[in-house]
């Protein structure tokens, strides 16, 4: 099977996780579209590189650059609306107020724990599929995963976000 052939058959699979990695991070169908084909553009330009472990080079180059573009989008909005004040905002300004968060938050991680946490929970794949596409045993995957996650939970909880109220009138 030639170079092209190869893509072409792998491309739906690649095309959906691209995206479905886009849209959890940044909430925008048409950006994590966007976000989805730069991926897979990129994919393409280096196949014969990648093409041994494509699921985990997509799911990452979409991560990155979805994390890219809540950066540069957001950057000068999110310095000017705290989070603390969120709680008073509307659901959408909360939810994109908190995608901002977690991205920074995802950033910050060693590279190998985002790396797990982006391919376990962004793409949906479990531990074993993980450990393969990365070359690793699963117990590393676990122990990158355990990591990864109270990073996460103990810097989101640092943030003290509180609840949104409800707008029913009971």
């Amino acid at each position: 099977m030639t170079a092209d052939a190869d893509f072409d058959a792998a491309f739906a699979d690649l095309a959906r996780l691209a995206y479905r990695v886009a849209y959890r991070l940044l909430g925008v169908r048409a950006e994590a579209e966007d976000v989805a084909q730069e991926a897979l553009a990129r994919a393409y330009a280096r196949w014969r590189r990648v093409h041994g472990h494509a699921e985990p080079w997509v799911a990452r180059v979409a991560a990155n650059l979805a994390l890219d573009r809540l950066r540069s989008h957001d950057r000068s909005r999110r310095a000017e609306v705290p989070v603390a004040d969120a709680a008073a905002a509307d659901d959408a300004t909360r939810a994109a107020v908190d995608r901002l968060e977690l991205a920074h938050l995802l950033s910050s991680l060693p590279r190998r724990q985002r790396e797990v946490v982006v391919l376990r929970y962004l793409a949906d794949r479990s531990e074993a599929d993980v450990a393969r596409e990365l070359g690793t045993s699963v117990g590393t995957v676990k122990r990158h995963a355990h990591r990864g996650l109270a990073t996460l939970r103990e810097a989101w909880t640092g943030l003290d976000l509180e609840p949104i109220p409800d707008r029913g009138g009971a």
